[in-house]
């Protein structure tokens, strides 16, 4: 199927590792222009001189920091005039898991604060300054990473998951007129960077070898293994085309079955 994306200009925050980095390989392989966006300009220039190598796409890394509105509005102004218009945003950009711990004797507030402020409302920002640029072409495609937790669970991290995808449905109301949507996905366990982190944290905490965390994972989602990284990308490739234009304010799982909608 032709999904209809050569040619189109997309930016991904958090572009240069994990998740973003496959949703920026998948969607530079489909002939979008994409702009990596994340702090460091080094790692930025490096992981798009990779990705153009491997796509024969343009990748053009800008740095800039998602809790700054000053730095996001001079992004998107940057990207908009170097590709001449802005047709996707995909936001990823957030710490990996949560800065939170679950248990409220040991909980931070100003971690909460700083989670929200990069993941919550880095997001809007970031889709305040996309949806300028793409109201004016009169098509736009808004995708932002959640988590499971957004859909309930012991971490407080979560918070941040669930006001995401409270976000999405409010800006696919209000942009779905001007022929923008916006959607939510939920990764499950995910082979990325961070990973391996979890998994010894939690070997640790219950007393196993990483090895066998990871088992258990895999064991508790139908599918039984952990997803990888392309697996979330091609679903963000869908929702990112033209193809997808009937799909707007949804909370997708792409999650391998983990998280139950019925139970039976």
């Amino acid at each position: 199927m032709d999904l209809l994306l050569k040619g189109k200009v997309a930016v991904v925050t958090g572009g240069s590792l994990g998740i973003g980095r496959a949703v920026t390989e998948a969607l530079a392989a489909e002939g979008v222009k994409v702009a990596i966006v994340a702090r460091s300009q080094s790692r930025l220039d490096e992981a798009a001189r990779e990705i153009s190598a491997a796509t024969g796409g343009e990748v053009l890394p800008v740095a800039a920091d998602v809790s700054s509105t000053e730095q996001v509005g001079e992004m998107m102004d940057k990207v908009a005039k170097h590709f001449g218009r802005i047709d996707i945003l995909v936001n990823g950009a957030a710490h990996p898991g949560g800065l939170v711990r679950s248990e409220i004797e040991q909980a931070d507030p100003e971690g909460l604060l700083e989670d929200i402020n990069i993941k919550v409302v880095g997001y809007m920002r970031c889709a305040k300054a996309a949806a300028a640029h793409m109201k004016r072409n009169g098509y736009g495609r808004i995708i932002n990473i959640g988590g499971l937790t957004g859909r309930g669970s012991k971490q407080l991290s979560g918070m941040r998951n669930v006001a995401v995808c409270h976000m999405t449905k409010v800006l696919s109301d209000q942009l779905g007129p001007s022929g923008i949507t916006v959607n939510v996905i939920h990764p499950g366990v995910v082979e990325t960077p961070h990973i391996h982190e979890l998994y010894e944290k939690e070997a640790r905490k219950q007393g196993l070898t990483a090895a066998e965390v990871e088992a258990n994972y895999a064991k508790a989602t139908p599918i039984r293994r952990v997803l990888q990284v392309n697996e979330i990308a091609d679903v963000v490739l869908f929702l990112a085309s033209p193809r997808s234009g009937a799909i707007t304010g949804e909370s997708l799982g792409v999650d391998g079955g983990i998280t139950r909608g019925i139970f039976l």
